[in-house]
């Protein structure tokens, strides 16, 4: 009963978690885009599913292992493939694999420089199912399932003289997910079991609770590389497995972490033991919140070694399926490997072993102790990402100190690099390793001295980043602001530099992880922009700050200017927008950092501006000296001198950044004279504007010009349609008979039915001779009347239509098909 207020703050951690993970959001300080940082790439055409990297150090090779491929790349450059191995799986192992309701891209076995191997036991059927190895004297250990249908987990030793497995139970793995496994030698400073482990570490479904959703539980399990199983109890089976529950949680936050996602195994010579660390997310992680624990290795042996176990309850109790076992615990302990004590009571191996000692590890595989991490809290929690893959690696500090780097990969193909400073987490930088977004499947440190390299795989390829990107740094404050342990600051050098890539002493190298930037040199140079801008134009001012934890400031004339003013404007938080410049806003602009590091405000100057503001004039300038001319608002040039109020410098070069109606004068002393102010002539154009309207462009003025057109010829032709068509009121249509009265009727093409027309569509006496016997239309009101109506009909007697009958085919009124016009249409046919 004593774990069920852990299991209660999970429940609690699982509701909550939404309100709490907003609290967590250490942010990188330096982003690197894809494009920022050139990285090396490896990739094979038709190749997919880089998920295997392994390194030779000493061979400096790094093997790849992708789908149906292995390839070996050079360590320095990945680009470089030394050599290359493929297979394929035969037609009829994919056919059998269908048969059986697999899809035909699973491999059952495979087949590498011509050694046939069964993958049974090794590795799963499918590969979207985990799977976990490690190599131990040529023997391999799995964590697998067994079955082609996936449902049989195992902890396997593949051994051609003394293989084992676990036992096909619940309490032993209950649908567990295989994370990473690796040996760990026994130290010889010694304790006295002499025999070294081999540790997994897993995800499985809880056995001691059962809720109405299956509650998701880390485990660390062990098994010792001695074991040669039991002589009638657990034959072939393992003697000396024993799991417990790996705690991740920050308690007084409510936040528990019970997915483990990656582990990384830390040795190193200043250890006295090997460090492990896990990845963990929430198991409703619908917020992308990740953690970071690191757990020393003797606090999990501890738990083995010295902790109580668990039993199945007898009595169900609520939701609690396991308890404590307070009874006696036989002799040698369950579990244990055979060690110094065991050997001087005659057991030399577990196949000497007790059968009670053996049935209570077979019942009782699960300890009741957790591990906790080291602090009982996370080295690191990041809200907003879904950490993927780890690995540390342990480096000194110029001042001694000593620093685990955490390389923790994302979902999205990003990189961050952590610390932890006095008990705070420091996100030194975030590098895009892979352009299209991808999850990061698998990350592999290479700590050689003089090369260190982190290896990235994913479905698409494999990339190869620095462990630091000193030489990015510009300035000595943004060296000792990124507090890189891997970065120091070189005076001599005037650069920030990679520390394990020097040979030489580091006396005068500046570093300080505190991030205090006092001990940097002041700047001797100091360069800026010089901006030339006409009156009323609008001037954006750059600033390339990079650190995301800094604040620009922008000032002017020594004061600080805000931003919110309708005078100026902040784009992307960094450039400064000048609106409706005037000659007060001529002078010195500077863009500053501000960082706040352990309470301390340091400010850098990051970019500084020279800007000088002119009225154009109407007339122009006449000039006897040959001239540049530019067309637009703004001539910049770029000057190593620190600038005087008033006066501008003389530059080698000017470059033009915007249209400008400036020209610039060259000296006839040349740039030598730095003192001499430049002379300008000024290119107009003649404009006709007030005071109020100054700060339109002439693009603007043309654009209103244009629309004004363009609405009004658009409204003359729906008017003048509606006026032909008749859909006016009657004032227009009278104005429009009017229009139309004068006009002569033009010769009809149709002369065939022509007098047809006249004589049925108009009545007689509605014409009248003028100018020559011409016809005039009677007045035409836009109606058609009942009286032009009746006079279109045709004659319906039999004496008029045998008189019809007796004309001439030609005068025949209908025989011709023709367009006929209507009394409302048009005289001139338009």
């Amino acid at each position: 009963m004593r774990m069920c207020a852990p299991i209660g703050g999970l429940l609690t951690a699982l509701t909550v978690v939404f309100g709490t993970a907003v609290a967590f959001a250490p942010i990188p300080r330096i982003t690197w885009e894809h494009r920022e940082v050139q990285l090396v790439q490896f990739h094979e055409p038709g190749i997919f599913n880089y998920s295997a990297l392994l390194l030779s150090e000493d061979k400096d090779t790094l093997y790849v292992g992708a789908r149906e491929a292995v390839f070996a790349l050079n360590a320095h450059n990945i680009s470089k493939k030394q050599h290359e191995a493929y297979w394929k799986v035969s037609e009829d192992k994919k056919a059998k694999c269908a048969e059986k309701g697999k899809s035909k891209q699973n491999l059952t076995s495979f087949k590498f420089l011509g050694k046939n191997e069964d993958g049974k036991g090794r590795c799963p059927f499918d590969p979207a199912q985990s799977y976990t190895s490690v190599m131990v004297d040529g023997e391999l250990y799995s964590g697998t399932s067994y079955n082609f249908l996936g449902s049989e987990p195992i902890i396997s030793r593949n051994s051609s003289h003394s293989p084992l497995r676990t036992e096909y139970a619940i309490p032993w793995l209950n649908e567990p997910s295989f994370v990473f496994a690796d040996v760990i030698g026994e130290s010889p400073e010694g304790g006295d079991d002499g025999d070294d482990k081999v540790y997994f570490f897993f995800t499985e479904v809880s056995v001691e609770y059962e809720f109405v959703f299956k509650l998701m539980i880390p485990r660390v399990a062990r098994v010792c590389k001695g074991d040669q199983g039991g002589l009638r109890t657990l034959q072939k089976k393992w003697t000396s497995f024993l799991k417990a529950r790996l705690i991740c949680s920050r308690p007084d936050s409510n936040l528990v972490f019970n997915v483990l996602r990656d582990v990384f195994v830390l040795r190193s010579p200043s250890l006295k033991e090997p460090m492990f660390y896990g990845v963990f997310t929430p198991q409703l992680n619908n917020v992308g919140l990740s953690a970071v624990c690191a757990y020393n290795l003797s606090t999990a042996e501890a738990v083995f070694s010295r902790g109580k176990y668990m039993q199945s309850a007898t009595v169900e109790q609520s939701h609690t399926k396991w308890v404590r076992y307070n009874g006696a615990v036989p002799t040698p302990r369950p579990g244990a490997c055979i060690n110094r004590e065991a050997r001087a009571a005659n057991f030399s191996s577990s196949l000497n072993l007790p059968d009670k000692t053996l049935q209570f590890v077979k019942d009782h595989p699960l300890m009741d102790d957790s591990v906790t991490p080291i602090d009982n809290r996370p080295r690191l929690i990041k809200s907003d990402v879904n950490y993927t893959q780890i690995v540390v690696d342990r480096t000194w500090a110029l001042d001694g100190t000593v620093h685990d780097v955490m390389f923790v990969s994302t979902d999205r193909g990003a990189l961050h690099k952590a610390i932890s400073l006095e008990n705070n987490v420091h996100i030194i930088e975030e590098t895009q390793l892979f352009q299209d977004f991808e999850p990061v499947q698998t990350l592999l440190l290479s700590s050689k001295k003089g090369r260190r390299f982190v290896y990235a795989g994913s479905n698409s390829g494999v990339v190869q980043a620095p462990v630091a990107f000193c030489g990015k740094h510009g300035t000595c404050e943004d060296c000792v602001l990124a507090r890189d342990p891997y970065c120091a600051w070189s005076p001599a050098a005037a650069a920030c530099i990679a520390l394990y890539q020097t040979d030489g002493p580091s006396r005068g190298l500046i570093q300080e992880m505190s991030g205090d930037a006092s001990a940097c040199p002041d700047k001797i140079k100091e360069s800026y922009l010089q901006h030339f801008f006409k009156h009323g134009g609008t001037a954006e001012l750059k600033c390339s700050q990079k650190s995301n934890l800094a604040r620009v400031v922008w000032k002017f004339q020594n004061g600080v200017l805000k931003a919110e003013s309708p005078k100026y404007s902040l784009v992307g938080r960094k450039n400064l927008l000048i609106f409706n410049l005037s000659e007060g806003d001529s002078g010195v602009y500077q863009c500053l950092s501000e960082e706040r590091v352990k309470n301390k405000t340091v400010l850098q100057v990051v970019a500084k501006h020279v800007l000088e503001v002119k009225v154009v004039p109407r007339t122009p300038v006449a000039s006897t000296s040959p001239v540049t001319r530019t067309e637009g608002s703004r001539i910049t040039s770029k000057v190593s001198a620190g600038p005087t109020q008033g006066s501008f410098p003389q530059t080698p070069a000017l470059q033009v950044t915007t249209p400008s109606a400036i020209a610039l004068l060259s000296s006839p002393e040349g740039p030598t004279s730095m003192s001499c102010e430049p002379k300008i002539v000024i290119n107009t154009v003649p404009q006709v504007h007030s005071e109020k309207t100054m700060y339109l462009k002439s693009s603007d003025n043309r654009l209103l010009m244009f629309l004004f057109l363009f609405f009004f010829v658009l409204f003359l032709c729906l008017f003048t349609y509606n006026c032909y068509k008749g859909y006016l009121p009657g004032q227009c249509l009278k104005f429009r008979s009017a229009m139309l009265l004068g006009k002569k009727q033009p010769t009809s093409d149709f002369s065939d039915c022509e007098q047809s027309v006249k004589e049925t569509l108009v009545e007689q006496g509605s014409f009248s001779q003028q100018n020559g016997g011409q016809p005039k239309p009677a007045l035409d009101t836009g109606y058609e009347t009942e009286q032009d109506t009746m006079a279109s009909r045709l004659p319906t007697d039999r004496e008029d239509s045998q008189k019809i009958d007796e004309l001439p085919v030609r005068d025949r009124p209908f025989d011709v098909k023709c367009e006929l016009k209507f009394a409302d249409s048009d005289a001139d046919g338009d």
